[in-house]
């Protein structure tokens, strides 16, 4: 059995680690400014939101495609493609919120706050000594209940217990930040493409998330 606490000092498993790090983080900030641009095109397009139907089938369409050719260069096409159409889908739901009363200050709070949480719990991983790896299957258990219980939110019209979800998703997603960043750092995550898509889809689910609880509160 793993010890919970790792020695203190690097590991051979560190070096190659530090280097899948770096190379996810600069691909990560392509892709949140690529999604940016997305939505922001969205926003002024003022296209309509796909739907939950075209938006799923996007999203795992190319998710599976991200997955499939994630060790060739074709790989990061598809990973533009994929935080592109994220982008977009946030497009409308950004707009949706500005045209609220204090809607700009909502989103600029759920952004400063999603920020925040990227930033201090992704410093705690890499500096931790604990192993955080137990968080991996409560991770995914976890994820597949509130992303079921979503979807049957949205279908029946359930605003309470939508709420619920977004509330879940928040920690969810924070201790996805968390298990990945620490994956990344220690060897266990070592293509870098996924690590991004990995990190991305937890920055972009903590985001909404923290929109939604927000707007609803600033509507209290």
């Amino acid at each position: 059995m793993n010890s919970s606490i790792y020695p203190a000092g690097p590991t051979t498993a560190q070096a190659p680690g530090t280097r899948v790090l770096r190379n996810t983080y600069l691909l990560l900030s392509m892709t949140l400014a690529f999604a940016a641009a997305a939505a922001g095109v969205s926003m002024a397009m003022n296209l309509p939101h796909p739907g939950l139907i075209l938006t799923l089938v996007g999203y795992f369409g190319l998710l599976f495609l991200t997955s499939r050719y994630r060790d060739q260069a074709l790989g990061l096409v598809f990973v533009f493609a994929l935080t592109g159409f994220m982008g977009y889908t946030l497009g409308p739901i950004l707009s949706a919120y500005i045209g609220m009363s204090g809607g700009p200050q909502v989103v600029m709070t759920a952004l400063g706050a999603t920020a925040l949480v990227f930033v201090g719990l992704s410093g705690y991983a890499m500096t931790t000594r604990h192993d955080l790896s137990f968080l991996g299957g409560m991770l995914f258990v976890g994820i597949l209940v509130a992303f079921l219980a979503g979807i049957a939110a949205i279908v029946f019209s359930m605003p309470a217990f939508s709420l619920a979800v977004s509330a879940m998703f928040v920690l969810l997603m924070s201790g996805l930040i968390l298990y990945e960043t620490q994956q990344i750092v220690r060897g266990g995550e070592t293509n870098y493409i996924m690590a991004t898509v990995t990190l991305f889809v937890a920055i972009f689910n903590l985001f909404t998330s923290l929109l939604h609880l927000l707007g609803f509160a600033s509507q209290e």
